[in-house]
């Protein structure tokens, strides 16, 4: 039975989908503006997983991962770097996509914009006045009035009153109370507008996902998921948003993987430990980071430093040395077998990656102590249902030399120890294995000679 902590409840709960059989599951996305950072990496990857294991356990699922293509930050790029917003947006949602794929991200099964959705967006604004939850405000925007809708701050586990107590802005006085929160807004010289009943504007960000997950989920669906910088205010008043607008559940199961630390401080741009994703993969094989995030559970704070990346690294390079000289097609997974037993244990308390990994370096031991097929195939057909070693364990080990390294030239070095080793000149051979370990290469000597890989 798997087992999901749920946001909404704070506690671990059995999960029983709506529909038998089928899981409905959003996620929030990217605002694309800039390139994805690693923040945005756990939250790829972290929900990639929770989509590849529900599949895995037999769930036909919809996922959907929303992409916000309006928003103040993108007017404000597009305006300094004096391009259409279309062309920026367009831009960032194809390098999201290239950062994704590179990390082992499956595509979603739906992708909406923003943009797409403006009519979805004004029918729920038109619901939410209709029902007394939402008000035009006299500087022309429409406001959801918080105080109506009872139950408000029940993913936060706030009070109305502390709430109101952490507010740090300046509030507009055009608001009826200062936690009122903008469902649409008025149409601003030089910005992007769309007609409505309301005057020409745009949408809040908040209405954004209630409208584009109840087009595509329905009224009432299984999984909402995203980083916990996002529980308060954008998922709280989400819940507001649907529940008021349509007067039921919205969703069963609330999903927030924890913040990303760099160093042991928070990542921000104004500490300049910000870190793109770009800027890792161009120093870290992605599979390495892909392996980094999933190795924390999801929950977890995720702290990234260099020294973890090449632990990393070394941890799953001691997976694909398990894996040399095996085939590279994924045996069907006996789920009934010791090793897959635990892994599934693990997994389904509420997606346990750490401890499902703990089985992936049981089975490579084993491997290497035994050398069975049996043990390296389930390795990698487990591997390969949280993304992993799915490539050639010889194209992983010797990938990502340093840029005055190569193949040939580390052959030739292997030959030059040989040699020395045959004529007894250990010394000339200890320099020679020194100089490859000083640039990252680790020489394994063995029967069938000496064969080599990046430490």
């Amino acid at each position: 039975m798997l087992r999901i902590h749920n946001s909404l409840t704070r506690k671990k709960q059995d999960f029983a989908s709506i529909e038998p059989g089928r899981v409905r599951m959003y996620v929030c996305g990217m605002t694309v503006y800039d390139y994805c950072h690693l923040g945005h990496a756990r939250v790829l990857v972290v929900f990639d997983m929770v989509q590849r294991w529900l599949r895995a356990s037999g769930y036909d699922v919809t996922y959907v991962r929303n992409i916000t293509d309006i928003d103040d930050k993108i007017i404000r790029r597009a305006a300094d770097n004096g391009e259409p917003i279309g062309a920026l947006t367009e831009r960032f949602i194809g390098y999201m996509r290239e950062d994704a794929a590179a990390l082992g991200v499956q595509p979603p099964d739906h992708e909406p914009r923003a943009t797409e959705y403006i009519e979805p967006m004004l029918a729920m604004i038109g619901q939410l006045e209709k029902n007394g939850l939402a008000y035009l405000a006299p500087d022309g925007d429409v406001n959801y009035a918080v105080r109506r809708f009872p139950g408000y701050g029940r993913l936060s586990g706030k009070s109305l009153d502390e709430l109101r107590a952490g507010e740090r802005v300046e509030v507009s006085a055009d608001k009826q109370d200062p936690l009122d929160f903008v469902l649409w807004k008025h149409a601003k010289e030089g910005e992007p507008a769309w007609t409505s009943p309301y005057g020409d504007g745009r949408p809040g960000w908040h209405i954004e996902c209630s409208a584009m997950s109840t087009e595509l989920l329905g009224n009432h669906f299984d999984i909402h998921g995203g980083g916990e910088d996002l529980q308060f205010p954008h998922h709280e008043n989400e819940i507001a948003q649907s529940e008021g607008a349509h007067g039921n559940g919205f969703v069963n199961y609330w999903m927030h993987n924890g913040f990303v630390r760099i160093d042991d401080e928070k990542m921000s741009k104004s500490l300049g430990n910000f870190f793109t994703i770009r800027e890792i993969l161009a120093r870290y094989d992605a599979e390495v980071v892909r392996f980094f995030i999933l190795r924390a559970h999801y929950r977890s704070p995720l702290n990234y430093s260099d020294q973890h990346l090449d632990e990393a690294r070394s941890a799953l390079a001691r997976l694909y040395t398990a894996l040399k000289g095996t085939p590279r097609n994924a045996l069907p997974i006996d789920w009934n077998t010791p090793q897959a037993a635990r892994f599934r244990a693990a997994m389904d308390d509420d997606f346990n990656t750490p401890e499902a990994m703990a089985v992936l370096f049981e089975l490579a031991n084993e491997a290497n102590r035994t050398s069975s097929a049996a043990s390296t195939g389930l390795l990698r057909a487990l591997g390969g249902v949280l993304g992993l070693l799915g490539r050639d364990a010889e194209e992983f080990l010797r990938a990502g030399l340093p840029h005055d390294w190569s193949p040939e030239r580390i052959e030739q070095m292997i030959a030059a120890r040989a040699a020395a080793k045959k004529a007894r000149n250990f010394g000339e051979a200890d320099r020679i294995r020194d100089e490859l370990a000083s640039a990252g290469i680790v020489l394994e000597d063995g029967p069938q000679g000496t064969t080599w890989r990046r430490g």
